[in-house]
């Protein structure tokens, strides 16, 4: 069974990254959308938005996500730790699925290598997040403590 800490004390600075990630995510897209709006949803041109290459497709998405990725960061369940996880795998695996088809016809999201770069940082950094902000009860943390603190685990510190 994975062990994810409950009631982190850098629980709030996680959720603020979440929740810029998400920003950036929104503004980039509803940035994108301004700049491909007349384009066909798959266009290849060179359209940028805030330093990645975009079309109105991939726009669209990243509206869709950023307003999920804000949501999330603004709730203080563990909602915002299911979501940080899921939206962290699902960038790192489209960063590397659309990283293996950058020069073909198949990228049909008109991804550009800093767009991999940004996506794959965005992920591992939602997946951190989602490590760490997990919300329990008091005494669900406490036990987890107490547990950490146990005679046989301080024999192996020292």
């Amino acid at each position: 069974m994975p062990h994810f800490p409950v009631n982190h004390p850098a629980r709030p600075l996680y959720r603020l990254l979440s929740g810029l990630i998400g920003v950036y995510i929104l503004v980039f897209g509803v940035w994108g959308v301004a700049e491909t709006i007349g384009d066909p949803l798959f266009a290849r041109s060179s359209t940028w938005a805030l330093g990645l290459r975009t079309n109105l497709a991939f726009s669209l998405a990243s509206v869709v996500f950023g307003i999920v990725l804000i949501i999330g960061a603004s709730r203080r369940t563990n909602l915002g730790h299911y979501m940080n996880l899921t939206a962290g795998a699902v960038f790192l695996v489209t960063s590397i699925l659309m990283m293996s088809v950058l020069q073909t016809e198949a990228n049909f999201l008109n991804f550009s290598m800093s767009t991999v770069v940004v996506s794959m940082l965005f992920g591992l950094i939602l997946l951190g997040t989602g490590l760490y902000d997990k919300v329990g009860p008091p005494e669900r943390a406490e036990a987890e403590r107490e547990r950490r603190r146990h005679p046989v685990a301080d024999v192996h510190r020292r």
